[in-house]
C-alpha cells in the first residue's frame, strides 16, 4: 500500500507540474497568442496525451498491485472468518493445512502472527458494515449475502485499533474492535490456549457463578465450551475474561465492567439484542461477573 502511495504521489506530481507548466507558458511565454495550429497541439499534448499516458499508467500499475492485496500465500493455511453483526464482530479462525484442523471462535478481538500474510474472509448477516484497522490496510465493506476477501500481512508488533466504518445503525460508534500483532510462537501459543475447553470454576463464587449463568438462560445464546452452553446468536464467551476490553471496545475487562454490562446493556449500547439482567441478585450478579471474569 505504501509503495502504490508514492507512485501514485509521483503521478500527481507529473500531471500537476504539467498543469502549472502550460498555464506558466501561456501567461506569460505567448503573451502575443498562438497560432491555431499550435494550440491544437498544446491542447492535444497538454489536455489529452499526457493525462491519458500518466494516468493510463498509474491505472495498469494499480491493477497490477490489487491481486496482492487478495492473495494469502500464507505457509500454515490461517483464515480469519470475520462477522460483522449489529454491533459486535463474530470471529473464527480456522487453519486446515500444515499442521492439525483447528477451529477457534471468540469475539470483538483479532490476534495476528508479525510477518505473516493472514486471509480475512468477511462477512454480515443483517446490514453493511465495514471492517477497517487503518494502521494495518484499507477498508472492506461486509455486504449482507456476498463474501469479501482481505489479505493483511502486519510488520510490526503491537496493538492496533480497529471499528467498523459503514454506519450500521443505533451503535455503530460503539463497534469497535483489537488488533494485537504477536511474534509467531506467542501466537501460536495464544492460538491453542483458546481452543482449549473453558476453566472450570475453582472457587465458591465462580461455581455459583455459573450456576446462574445457567439458570439465567444465558446458554441459550452465548457458548463457553467445556459447559453445557451452545448458544450462537450471542459472542461466544469461553476465554472472555481473557480479552483486552468488553462489549466490542466499549467498557474494560473486569468484574465491575461485566456488572456494568449485565445490567445496564441498553444503556451502553442502544438498540443491543441482548435484554438487561437487571433482574438478577446482588450475590447471583457478583457470582456471575466473577465466573466471566475467570474464564481466562
Amino acid at each position: 500500500m505504501a509503495q502504490l502511495f508514492w507512485v501514485m504521489v509521483g503521478g500527481a506530481a507529473v500531471v500537476w507540474v504539467a498543469v502549472i507548466g502550460f498555464a506558466l507558458y501561456l501567461t506569460r511565454a505567448q503573451r502575443q497568442g498562438s497560432d491555431v495550429r499550435h494550440a491544437r497541439w498544446l491542447i492535444l499534448g497538454g489536455g489529452v496525451i499526457t493525462p491519458t499516458v500518466v494516468l493510463g499508467a498509474l491505472l495498469i500499475y494499480g491493477l497490477q498491485l490489487m491481486p496482492q492485496f487478495r492473495q494469502p500465500g500464507s505457509a500454515d493455511g490461517l483464515r480469519v472468518q470475520v462477522s460483522g453483526e449489529q454491533w459486535w464482530w463474530r470471529v473464527r479462525y480456522v487453519r486446515d493445512e500444515g499442521g492439525p484442523p483447528l477451529v477457534v471462535d471468540l469475539a470483538n478481538e483479532i490476534r495476528l502472527p508479525v510477518g505473516r500474510r493472514t486471509e480475512f474472509v468477511l462477512s454480515s448477516p443483517d446490514v453493511i458494515h465495514s471492517f477497517w484497522i487503518p494502521a494495518l490496510g484499507g477498508k472492506v465493506d461486509m455486504i449482507p449475502g456476498r463474501i469479501t476477501t482481505l489479505v493483511l500481512e502486519p510488520t510490526r508488533v503491537g496493538t492496533y485499533q480497529g471499528a467498523c466504518a459503514e454506519f450500521c445503525g443505533a451503535s455503530h460508534a460503539y463497534m469497535e474492535f483489537v488488533a494485537v500483532v504477536m511474534e509467531p510462537a506467542a501466537f501460536e501459543q495464544w492460538l491453542q490456549h483458546q481452543s482449549a475447553p473453558a476453566i472450570p470454576p475453582t472457587t465458591a463464587a465462580t461455581v455459583r457463578g455459573l450456576r446462574v449463568f445457567e439458570s439465567s438462560g444465558c446458554g441459550a445464546c452465548h457458548s463457553v465450551r467445556g459447559t453445557d452452553a451452545n448458544g450462537a446468536v450471542g459472542p461466544d464467551l469461553t476465554h472472555v475474561g481473557s480479552r483486552l476490553s468488553l462489549a466490542a471496545g466499549r467498557l474494560p475487562n473486569d468484574a465491575a465492567a461485566f456488572r456494568h454490562w449485565i445490567t445496564r446493556t441498553h444503556a451502553l449500547k442502544p438498540d443491543a439484542l441482548m435484554p438487561a439482567f437487571d433482574m438478577l441478585r446482588k450475590q447471583d450478579l457478583d457470582d456471575l461477573a466473577l465466573y466471566m471474569e475467570s474464564l481466562q
